[in-house]
């Protein structure tokens, strides 16, 4: 009975909390997961089956879950490949997603940190010139309707040409694809300060720079973080798509292009999944970032 209190809190604390729903999610594409893997492999593995004798349908499901190139392969098999891709080889190998993530990481962190001071220049300029705010902010807008993947392969092309290869041209494709959260979200945070407020650094004849420091930048925080966790998952998008077209050995964009040439479905999801916890990673660190930030301006946690 002296167990009975601390148990109903903390079950009232799970379901009432995030615990309990992003599970039940989990599980569901767990679930919808494995059935698709058995309809989406089903008509291979039976022919392969047909082609030994006679099989229940035990087996041809067991054989879909198990194939050695699937369609799509099961959950488990993706785990399987991860951990042995990223705990049985050394974190030097090529054979190493590790390996293929730094690559990727390098060129996504570079391309998100330059994305990032150039999105804040722009959003600066912008604040401070009115020509900057009717000319180039139309343009920044229409830069992104431009598909990424039509552009890649021109900017790997001319950068080549003038001897810039290797880590940049990536880092700049990742640029290109972060700056423009970061521009439009820091000018509405540099923007967001009440009337009242900026009149009343003009009556302590504060300049233009003060004002900045002091009332713009701190009110943009928020912005800018938000901004920043869209750009940084972004910029990883930009790093992959980069060593498409570049014939890259390195990176977990060439581990996809290799498993496709190859027809290794279990390699091209294992990439997928270390892309997405790394984006993820990447968004949650941007978040600590976040607090502290905030918490150093005095906000509530």
């Amino acid at each position: 009975m002296g167990y009975t209190g601390p148990l109903r809190r903390l079950t009232r604390r799970l379901v009432g909390g995030r615990t309990v729903p992003v599970l039940t999610v989990c599980l569901a594409i767990v679930l919808v997961w494995y059935l698709a893997a058995i309809g989406l492999n089903w008509q291979t593995e039976t022919q392969k089956l047909t082609r030994a004798g006679d099989y229940t349908v035990a087996e041809a499901i067991a054989a879909t879950w198990s194939a050695q190139r699937p369609v799509l392969p099961a959950p488990h098999q993706i785990v399987a490949e991860v951990w042995k891709t990223v705990f049985d080889v050394r974190p030097t190998s090529p054979r190493s997603l590790l390996f293929h993530a730094w690559v990727t990481l390098s060129s996504t962190l570079l391309g998100f940190v330059i994305g990032s001071v150039l999105g804040i220049l722009i959003a600066v300029g912008i604040l401070h010139s009115r020509t900057l705010d009717k000319s180039l902010m139309p343009w920044i807008i229409t830069s992104q309707t431009i598909p990424i993947l039509a552009i890649a392969p021109m900017i790997i092309v001319v950068l080549n040409s003038i001897g810039v290869s290797g880590l940049l041209p990536k880092a700049f494709i990742s640029t290109y694809l972060s700056f423009f959260p970061v521009t439009v979200g820091m000018v509405k945070g540099l923007r967001s300060p009440d009337r009242m407020l900026t009149d009343l650094m003009h009556t302590y004849s504060a300049t233009p720079f003060q004002t900045l420091m002091k009332l713009r930048f701190p009110a943009s925080l928020p912005f800018l973080f938000t901004s920043m966790k869209v750009a940084v998952a972004a910029s990883l998008v930009g790093a992959i798509v980069g060593e498409l077209p570049t014939g890259a050995v390195a990176g977990l964009g060439a581990r996809l292009l290799a498993g496709s040439y190859y027809g290794q479905t279990v390699q091209i999801w294992s990439a997928l999944v270390m892309a997405s916890v790394m984006a993820g990673v990447l968004v949650w660190l941007v978040g600590l970032a976040e607090q502290a930030a905030l918490k150093r301006q005095g906000a509530r946690a």
